[in-house]
C-alpha cells in the first residue's frame, strides 16, 4: 500500500514520538502534530460503544502546547519515568487527495511507569489509532486517538501516552 521509504518514515514517527515522551522532552511533543491536530485519550469501553467521552481531548496544537505548559509548570505530582513499548504500526488505509497523502494506521502500546523510589509497573496499555499526513516537514499526526484497555487508571495521567 505504501513504499518502503514512506513506511520507514512511519516507523520513525512512532519511535521518535515514544522517545520524546520517555525522555521528558515535552516541548517537542506538539511538533508531532499539525496545527489543527488532535490528541485524545479514551477508554476502550467508550470507544467500542461509539461514545465520545474521553479522559483527555486536545483539539489543536495550541491545546497540546498548553498541556505541555501544564506538565512543566503547574502540575504537582510524584515524578516518575515512563517507557513506551510500541508495536509495529499496521496500515489500515492510504488515501491520496488534493490535501496530499493521508495514512490511517494503528499500533499497540504499553507504557511502563517507574517511580523514582519504586518498582516498574505497567501503567497503561492499549492501541493508537492515527491519521497521519505528509507535510513539508515530513509525516505528522492529524489525529492520535489513544484507546486504553483498563477503566482503572492507577493515578491521573500527567504525561502523554
Amino acid at each position: 500500500m505504501i513504499d518502503f521509504k514512506t513506511y520507514f518514515e512511519l516507523l520513525k514517527l512512532y519511535s521518535d514520538y515514544a522517545m520524546v515522551c520517555d525522555s521528558a522532552e515535552w516541548e517537542k511533543w506538539p511538533d508531532f502534530f499539525v496545527e489543527d491536530g488532535s490528541y485524545r485519550l479514551q477508554p476502550r469501553e467508550n470507544h467500542e460503544q461509539g461514545l465520545p467521552l474521553c479522559l483527555l481531548a486536545l483539539e489543536s496544537q495550541a491545546m497540546i502546547r498548553d498541556r505541555v505548559y501544564g506538565v512543566k509548570e503547574t502540575m504537582y505530582h510524584d515524578p516518575y519515568y515512563q517507557r513506551h513499548i510500541v508495536g509495529t504500526p499496521r496500515i489500515i488505509s492510504v488515501e491520496q487527495d488534493e490535501m496530499g497523502e493521508r495514512i490511517q494506521a494503528e499500533a499497540n502500546y504499553v507504557v511502563v511507569r517507574t517511580k523514582i523510589d519504586g518498582e516498574s509497573t505497567v501503567f497503561n496499555a492499549g492501541f493508537y489509532r492515527d491519521l497521519i499526513v505528509r507535510t513539508p516537514d515530513g509525516l505528522k499526526l492529524q489525529s492520535r486517538l489513544c484507546v486504553y484497555d483498563s477503566e482503572m487508571i492507577a493515578n491521573s495521567i500527567i504525561y502523554p501516552i
